[in-house]
């Protein structure tokens, strides 16, 4: 669904990705996995178009999209769920998933996916008329989530989804994640740093360093997963000491 080929993205002279190749299965969990500042939400911002690669192409659906700007790309599926929630704190619970489907002009299937939302996380049912900005961090993120389903996603791209959550939040987010691909079948790319969590729920898995893949494993390659997991956790356990 999905395909990076030889991209390099710049800020300016400064090189973050350089030569990425990558892809993204249909109806997969794909992660890429990596540091602060290995490039990972420049990833991200080349693919949703906020950045332009200065070589190689994007490819969704088998057609370049690097050449198109960030509404285009959403009108053709993709949805993001942004590092650090990026809620409207002003806005209501429901106005802030309305905002979501701002693309869809069918009173009908809109409801049809406030009433999904609610159904995925109830809290946020309960919760409808309160104010975003007043909601706990794992209500945000939740937030955040059901606001990129609105907009009916193929693709679904999630930027740090556990970051500063408690253990028992994470859990459920990730649990939500699996579920949103296996019954609605969305393609999901996850950017995470929380390398146990992630590996376990996904097809496919990269590790990006300096704006390189260094390592990737697919399918049915458990093994590589093992190292992929192995190797990442030693490294950040070796910065953190």
């Amino acid at each position: 669904m999905l395909a990076l080929k030889n991209v390099m993205t710049h800020y300016g002279s400064i090189r973050v990705l350089r030569n990425m190749n990558m892809t993204a299965g249909k109806g997969e969990i794909t992660c890429l996995l990596g540091s602060n500042g290995a490039g990972k939400t420049t990833t991200i911002k080349t693919i949703i178009g906020l950045v332009k690669p200065s070589e190689g192409e994007v490819l969704f659906e088998g057609q370049r999209i690097d050449n198109l700007n960030t509404p285009q790309i959403v009108q053709k599926g993709i949805a993001i769920v942004p590092e650090g929630r990026r809620v409207f704190p002003k806005l209501s619970v429901e106005d802030n998933l309305l905002i979501g489907a701002c693309m869809i002009d069918d009173k009908k299937r809109i409801e049809k996916n406030l009433l999904k939302s609610y159904e995925l996380f109830p809290r946020l049912g309960e919760r409808k008329t309160q104010v975003a900005g007043t909601l706990s961090g794992g209500e945000q993120q939740m937030l955040a989530m059901c606001r990129a389903l609105m907009s009916e996603p193929k693709l679904l791209l999630m930027d740090e989804p556990s970051l500063g959550l408690a253990p028992i939040l994470i859990k459920e987010i990730f649990d939500t994640i699996v579920r949103i691909n296996k019954e609605d079948g969305t393609t999901i790319l996850l950017i995470e740093q929380n390398a146990h969590k992630a590996i376990a729920i996904a097809d496919r898995v990269y590790v990006l360093q300096k704006g390189e893949i260094v390592m990737e494993s697919h399918g049915e390659d458990t093994l590589s997963k093992e190292r992929i997991e192995n190797a990442y956790l030693h490294k950040t356990v070796d910065k953190a000491v």
